[in-house]
């Protein structure tokens, strides 16, 4: 890896000052060509240096928008440069899709591994996004979240004979629309009565004991149970 230049944009001396630690110790190929407590310190020294990366903390007096800010002008008037997010903003997983969306190639979160040399160098050599190893146990751990929850869903459509038709019925209830309502969706060519009958021939399906006096809302909870519809994906049809 070629040397390369960084500009570090943090404001807190004692992170400043334990970053700067790192970077010397660990990324050899990096030279720190300065540093900025501020938005408005930040500006000049990429007028005057011709920084490769931009190390920049999220929390700038206290303020989080900026950073997001920050990395919109940076990749709009110096889209060469890399921007390599080192926060400690570990829990707002909000911030990070802002900043990435903003053109961050990477986030570095300020717990666990802290910054690397590895996800320095992923960043400079365009392997992006970039993440250490925090925020890669959360990716990895969504991950396979999803595929069980698909691999169980897949496996209730066939279990319990689901077509698109009950799941369509059963995400319109979630949402608290009435059977007069979904009668009048453009994917739903059935009456009322007839969807009456749908969901009661679902409640038969889903419970198979036999129990009594259930009204949507269990049937829905149910269907949320075994993964025919997602909590997370319930959106009404056009």
């Amino acid at each position: 890896m070629d040397n390369f230049r960084i500009v570090i944009v943090e404001d807190v001396a004692l992170e400043l000052k334990g970053t700067l630690s790192i970077i010397k110790s660990d990324i050899p190929e990096a030279t720190v060509v300065g540093t900025a407590m501020t938005e408005s310190e930040l500006w000049p020294l990429l007028e005057k240096n011709q920084a490769d990366l931009v190390l920049l903390d999220l929390g700038l007096g206290g303020s989080t928008t900026i950073g997001v800010d920050i990395c919109r002008r940076v990749c709009k008037d110096y889209p060469s440069v890399r921007i390599l997010v080192f926060t400690g903003e570990i829990l707002n997983e909000r911030l990070w899709v802002d900043v990435l969306d903003a053109g961050a190639d990477g986030i570095a979160l300020k717990t666990g591994e802290l910054l690397t040399r590895d996800i320095v160098l992923q960043v400079m050599e365009g392997r992006i996004p970039a993440f250490n190893r925090p925020i890669l146990e959360k990716i990895v751990s969504r991950y396979k979240a999803s595929v069980r929850g698909e691999s169980d869903r897949r496996t209730s459509l066939i279990r319990y004979d689901i077509d698109e038709y009950d799941e369509r019925l059963l995400r319109h209830l979630a949402l608290g629309y009435t059977k007069d309502m979904i009668s009048e969706l453009r994917t739903m060519p059935f009456s009322s009565k007839s969807l009456e009958k749908r969901q009661q021939d679902l409640i038969s399906r889903l419970f198979p004991e036999g129990e009594q006096n259930l009204n949507v809302t269990r049937l829905v909870a149910r269907a949320i149970e075994l993964h025919i519809i997602d909590p997370s994906k319930i959106e009404a049809d056009e």
